[in-house]
């Protein structure tokens, strides 16, 4: 087949693009700068110009893939390709569900409202920026021309977050002998998509014209579970070191991603049912997932790779997680 992916150079959008190529289709690959996968051809466009793709209107393809965020980067890329593409297949999120979304929710779950303006103001819109680019999508090219992946937190060996190679990373390097120091949530679930399972499954479902809406979350575990199993990926005798979430809280500990957080973790517990959506559908389309043990350690042997002596982007320095747990030992002392 002959593909257009939106992307390329970014980290889905790259996985992406090599399967393709892998899988034996004809990829072009429409991004600002270079360095697309080995075997695609490239085209530099600047989707902010309203202009950008319409070169690419002059060639037919059998489906365009697209990762885009931004709402008028899609709206344009729909209003120019419908006419010239098969189909178009969007990368969504399973941000796009309301907070009160119940454990389990399908794909007809509620949504927060689209954003009107065609580019976020903050990460705080990226829920609603996604909505938007779903409805061009469907608008444009009609239920049975698209196709709407919604891929909750996705994981494996390259995360640009940090998130999903935190733990691993600090079971392999505790900042303080034998313990790491997590949040005391045992109900939270954890469920992350390895990237390269996710990928595989989006070419295939190309390949297949494969037309509708699917939540692609990994299968959720208990946090405790997830972080046996990053212990395991590290081969580590490290010992979780449980505080309170409104210990963490604070104490300026951040929940889910940054600098100075505990990566996944988020203290509202009504934010539950939003990370749990049901997959039965997706599933039943021939998505499947490798085992979270084998994610985690190939993350963490990609970040190790990377040769920069430490972790970054997100959880605590060695020096936070020494003063936390120091403070909470002496606490517990009193």
């Amino acid at each position: 087949m002959k593909l257009l992916v939106l992307g390329g150079t970014g980290w889905l959008g790259r996985e992406i693009a090599a399967r393709a190529v892998g899988d034996g289709h004809h990829v072009t690959c429409v991004a600002r700068g270079s360095g697309v996968p080995g075997g695609t051809a490239s085209f530099r466009a600047d989707r902010d110009d309203d202009a950008a793709l319409l070169p690419l209107a002059a060639e037919r393809w059998d489906a365009v893939i697209d990762v885009a965020r931004e709402p008028g980067h899609v709206r344009r890329a729909v209003r120019d390709l419908a006419p010239v593409a098969g189909r178009y297949l969007f990368v969504s999120t399973a941000s796009v569900y309301a907070p009160q979304a119940s454990p389990g929710a399908d794909e007809s779950a509620e949504r927060v409202p689209p954003l009107e303006a065609d580019t976020m103001s903050g990460p705080e819109e990226y829920g609603p920026a996604k909505v938007a680019c779903e409805d061009a999508v469907l608008t444009g090219f009609g239920p049975e021309r698209s196709c709407i992946i919604r891929p909750g937190l996705i994981a494996g060996p390259g995360d640009p977050t940090g998130r999903t190679d935190y733990w691993p990373w600090r079971f392999a390097h505790p900042a303080r002998p034998g313990e790491i120091l997590v949040p005391d949530a045992p109900e939270l679930p954890a469920a992350v998509i390895d990237v390269r399972d996710l990928a595989g499954w989006i070419v295939g479902c190309v390949g297949r014209r494969t037309s509708g809406i699917f939540n692609a979350a990994g299968p959720s575990a208990p946090f405790p579970d997830h972080l046996e199993s990053a212990r395991e990926a590290a081969a580590s005798d490290a010992a979780p070191v449980a505080a309170p979430e409104e210990w963490l809280l604070a104490r300026g500990v951040g929940e889910w991603a940054g600098p100075r957080s505990m990566p996944l973790w988020f203290a509202d517990h009504s934010m539950y049912g939003s990370r749990t959506p049901s997959t039965e559908r997706a599933r039943a389309a021939g998505l499947s997932f490798r085992p979270l043990i084998e994610t985690l350690r190939d993350s963490l042997r990609w970040l190790e790779a990377q040769g920069d002596g430490g972790h970054s982007g997100a959880g605590l320095t060695d020096a936070d997680e020494r003063e936390l747990l120091a403070l909470l030992a002496g606490q517990a002392d009193r």
